[in-house]
């Protein structure tokens, strides 16, 4: 059990609330107007992403030097983008675990009516796919005996992620495992209601949801950090 403090960082309806305006007024003018706001509810929301770090840190090593540096920019990347708007309407940040090793990462995202808490593997490279892909193949009871597990289950439902529609090039439509190879994402994602999420235990149910993926993560870090040779 990640520890917290007695009396944690909440989430505060302010935070959701200033998203709401943005949604409906979600250009400079409006922005620059009400800047002063959005700070105030940044360095709570920075407060909230410390918190999570200092617990994550009771029980995994962690690269990511602070909860400022792990919350998102609410400024998008529109130079690529159909959408323009310029700016992001949730709160979200990441955590990235240390060292080659240690494979997968965390996030939380919080929007009213659709926040989660979620970690794995967004986009592997193709290297990576191969080798999870291949260990699977070999063998894929270590990773059904984690997916199937009742704490995995009640936490997460079930392992999520795109997937192809028919078999990885290379492997028979026909393996007992094709289920998982077909994976392309490996996502853990637990969804939250907005009283949940505003609630005193939240920051506790959320560290304690990235401690429920260390099963997962330990056994993609020696898939992907391992040879023939161990």
């Amino acid at each position: 059990m990640a520890n917290y403090p007695e009396k944690p960082l909440r989430v505060h309806q302010s935070g959701f609330d200033f998203l709401n305006q943005l949604k409906n007024n979600n250009n400079r003018d409006w922005f620059q107007q009400h800047k002063p706001e959005f700070e105030q509810e940044k360095v709570l929301m920075e407060g909230f992403a410390e918190a999570l770090l200092a617990g994550l840190r009771t029980h995994d090593v962690i690269e990511t030097a602070s909860g400022k540096r792990a919350l998102y920019r609410i400024y998008r990347d529109v130079r690529f983008s159909h959408d323009k708007t310029p700016y992001q309407t949730y709160w979200g940040g990441s955590f990235t675990r240390a060292s080659k090793s240690r494979r997968g990462g965390y996030y939380f995202h919080l929007e009213q009516g659709r926040s989660f808490v979620a970690g794995g593997f967004w986009g592997p490279s193709s290297g990576d796919l191969k080798l999870i892909r291949d260990d699977i193949s070999f063998d894929d009871t270590p990773l059904r005996k984690i997916i199937n597990s009742p704490s995995f289950i009640s936490t997460f439902g079930a392992l999520k992620g795109d997937q192809l529609k028919t078999k990885p090039k290379g492997f028979d439509l026909e393996h007992e495992a094709i289920d998982l190879l077909r994976y392309k994402q490996f996502l853990l994602i637990r969804p939250f209601s907005d009283e949940q999420v505003l609630s005193e235990d939240f920051l506790k149910e959320a560290g304690q949801t990235f401690l429920e993926m260390r099963p997962f993560f330990d056994y993609m870090s020696e898939v992907l950090s391992t040879d023939g040779n161990g």
